[in-house]
């Protein structure tokens, strides 16, 4: 393991731009084989929003944060989020369920239930639209939809003491990690951290409100970029601008400057350090759970992509974010155990991808948009029908036929969709509701998976659509690029949105790298093992990973 010298990781949380310019200096390597004896008494489950294995590789020679204390443990390269929507909701929802969403039902961030009360309307994987007040654009917080149990509210079954925290810039994030039974969830809304309305912030959440809410009104000067991060420093022309040597510059008032920034990481992380200490987390009689989602990776990579300066000066941040967390808890001497993960992984913009050796990589095509697929199957099919003919959320994945067919008409409006969309160059694969629900589970290894396999992964009937749309390799599903915005993007079913680091750290543990693809539903149960939690047999879809890099088995506790 690694260890830490504090007055630097002080320094670096009060200058943080003295230390984003500056290479810090490796802290000394210490080796403990001590195996730690019981449960540990906090569990700390990250997430880092679109992190893929790609970046943890890419990135990975010039952390010298937090980032090295995990890569000292138990590191897992090729976890696999293995499922074809790779969204947040969905990759959230398996971290600390153990389920895949097939099971668990979390199909997609928004998703349509035609047969329901919203009809074609959107219901977003984090509300809970029973209640008036909620709708796919401002909703009602919940974890409604999510159908199995995390680790925090097994844990809470197990002792009713057990505190269950979630924080995060996404409230779906909280949500999917924390799930129903949660003691404190909060998120980033408006310009500040927010939670349930039946929930008033306390002194920790008011502090970090504060101090995020003088930042935003006074504007921050640009970042500087660390040294190593120069050869990304590269102007890429982008629909009227450039992007890729942005500096996150904060003009005073603009709460997006903060958000999409690695300031929006620096709060989520002063919050998770404030909670633990207002709540004693990991100080009591059992262990408890704090789950972190750290979401600048996501903001910024849709913004810039995720290959230039921006990503850069991110990801030296959000290792030194890590790394004064780990401090914390250590200077509180707290037996923790953390996992760090992704909900997903994501591709560069095109752009960028040209200029770097991919000229294949393209954007979607307009006639790929659930609109204009509707307009050109009433051409083809001569369907005419109140509202559109087909719709969905985006140019891939799940498509919805209309409710107000005859069974006739549907089958011809299904028929047509599927043979469009199957003679569209862009389009990987295309498969029916009624053919996945007759595919068998996959099962084995998630990398030599088919398409079909990735798509059933990822299949509840009901929430699904009557069509799945897979566009092929390097397609982006942005049509036209809004710089600051969207430019990238992830959600495919190829392995740079699948494919994720998981690794797991806890002092004494004997670090070990393996390169076998395991899965983001491995997670659960092997935190569950560790911790002696009992749970049903077939709770988990994941198996346990040892984690003991000796004779000993963590799985056999």
């Amino acid at each position: 393991m690694r260890r830490f010298t504090a007055p630097l990781l002080l320094a670096c949380s009060m200058a943080l731009s003295a230390c984003a310019g500056t290479a810090a200096k490796p802290p000394q390597t210490a080796v403990e084989f001590t195996t730690p004896s019981g449960p540990p008494k906090l569990i700390v489950a990250i997430s880092i929003d679109q992190f893929s294995a790609d970046t943890f590789a890419q990135f990975r020679q010039h952390y010298t944060g937090g980032f090295v204390r995990l890569s000292n443990g138990v590191v897992f390269p090729s976890g696999f989020q293995s499922h074809s929507a790779t969204e947040t909701c969905p990759g959230h929802s398996t971290l600390l369920t153990g389920v895949r969403p097939t099971r668990n039902g979390i199909v997609a961030n928004s998703w349509f239930e035609p047969d329901g009360p919203r009809g074609d309307k959107p219901i977003y994987c984090a509300e809970d639209e029973r209640d008036p007040a909620s709708s796919a654009r401002n909703p009602v917080v919940s974890a409604y939809h999510l159908k199995v149990p995390t680790l925090g509210e097994w844990m809470k079954s197990a002792n009713p003491a057990t505190r269950n925290v979630a924080v995060s810039a996404k409230d779906r994030a909280v949500m999917m990690m924390g799930g129903q039974k949660i003691d404190a969830a909060w998120w980033w809304k408006g310009g500040a951290f927010v939670s349930h309305k039946d929930r008033s912030a306390t002194p920790a959440v008011l502090a970090v409100n504060a101090k995020a809410a003088a930042t935003i009104k006074a504007g921050a000067p640009a970042l500087p970029i660390p040294v190593w991060c120069k050869a990304a420093d590269n102007a890429v022309p982008v629909r009227g601008t450039t992007l890729g040597t942005g500096r996150f510059l904060l003009e005073p008032g603009k709460e997006s400057g903060f958000r999409i920034s690695p300031r929006m990481d620096s709060a989520t992380v002063d919050l998770a350090i404030g909670l633990t200490d207002e709540m004693g987390l990991g100080q009591g009689a059992v262990p408890d759970v704090l789950s972190v989602s750290l979401s600048a990776t996501d903001y910024v990579g849709h913004a810039t992509g995720v290959a230039g300066a921006e990503m850069c000066i991110l990801q030296n941040q959000l290792d030194q974010d890590l790394g004064r967390l780990f401090a914390h808890l250590d200077s509180k001497g707290i037996d923790y155990m953390v996992v760090l993960s992704a909900d997903h992984g994501g591709l560069d913009m095109p752009e960028r991808m040209d200029q770097q050796a991919f000229p294949r990589a393209e954007r979607v095509d307009p006639a790929l948009v659930p609109e204009n697929l509707s307009k050109a199957l009433v051409a083809k099919t001569g369907i005419i029908t109140e509202g559109p003919l087909v719709f969905g959320d985006g140019p891939l994945g799940d498509i919805y036929v209309s409710r107000k067919l005859d069974a006739a008409q549907r089958s011809k409006a299904i028929a047509g969709l599927v043979a469009m969309l199957k003679a569209h160059p862009q389009v990987a694969g295309v498969y029916t509701a009624d053919e996945l629900a007759k595919t068998p589970l996959p099962s084995g290894n998630p990398q030599d998976w088919s398409l079909k396999d990735r798509a059933r992964a990822g299949f509840h009937p009901g929430r699904s659509g009557d069509v799945v749309m897979l566009l092929d390799r390097a397609v982006t599903p942005i049509p036209e690029p809004m710089p600051g915005a969207y430019v990238a993007t992830h959600g495919s079913a190829w392995d740079y949105d699948r494919r994720v680091p998981i690794l797991f750290w806890r002092r004494g543990m004997r670090g070990f790298e393996q390169p076998q693809p395991v899965e983001t539903i491995d997670i659960a149960p092997s935190l569950a093992a560790v911790l002696g939690l009992k749970v049903p047999e077939g709770a988990f879809d994941g198996r346990c990973l040892d984690l003991d890099g000796g004779a000993g088995n963590s799985c056999a506790q």
